[in-house]
């Protein structure tokens, strides 16, 4: 997520405002407005694959797979982040034009500059989000995902798919072979 930061204090109103004009992606947290880095081809392979698969199946059925340009806004903590993928099934979200604010799903490609906070704080920070059923971790370094998902009782459980593993994502009723997600990833050394 961290490129640089800004030193000025933003209120959520200024970093929507410029955020509409600028050239470069950021994120806002707690007053400050990050430029977010460019991916890397895999990363973006990785998460293209997973959202043609999702919109594929969720088609008809209500809810909306958004790809990495729409922001979530968290607003008891007037944050606002650029997940690689969100999902949302509130028509509530149909009113917003910038943003989504009842993501029922989120998933982030980790990179090695973004892992931590993805892991650490962004989590914590999505956690508050009621409508959050699962967080979705997915490894550009190997094939690994971590799937996050709120229990009944609100406790997070981890459920980790690997190699020949099919992923199932409850809150959408979704399942895939988790090589559909790899699908055309080539992670030897680049020459």
């Amino acid at each position: 997520m961290i490129a640089s930061q800004n030193s000025d204090s933003l209120s959520p109103e200024e970093y929507l405002q410029l955020e509409e004009k600028s050239s470069v992606k950021h994120e806002y947290r707690l007053g400050d407005a990050y430029a977010m880095a460019g991916a890397s081809n895999i990363h973006v392979l990785i998460a293209g694959n997973l959202y043609v698969l999702l919109r594929n199946n969720l088609r008809g059925r209500g809810c909306l797979p958004y790809i990495s340009d729409t922001k979530i806004k968290i607003e008891s903590i007037n944050t606002y982040y650029y997940p690689d993928i969100a999902i949302t099934c509130d028509p509530r979200d149909r009113e917003f034009k910038n943003f989504l604010r009842y993501p029922c799903l989120i998933v982030e490609v980790l990179s090695e500059t973004t892992e931590a906070f993805d892991r650490g704080d962004k989590f914590a920070d999505y956690r508050t989000l009621e409508s959050l059923r699962e967080y979705v971790l997915i490894s550009q370094n190997r094939i690994h995902i971590d799937c996050f998902r709120r229990n009944d009782s609100g406790q997070w459980v981890l459920y980790s798919y690997g190699e020949g593993d099919t992923i199932h994502l409850a809150s959408i009723d979704f399942l895939c072979a988790i090589a559909s997600l790899y699908e055309d990833v080539d992670f030897s050394p680049a020459s």
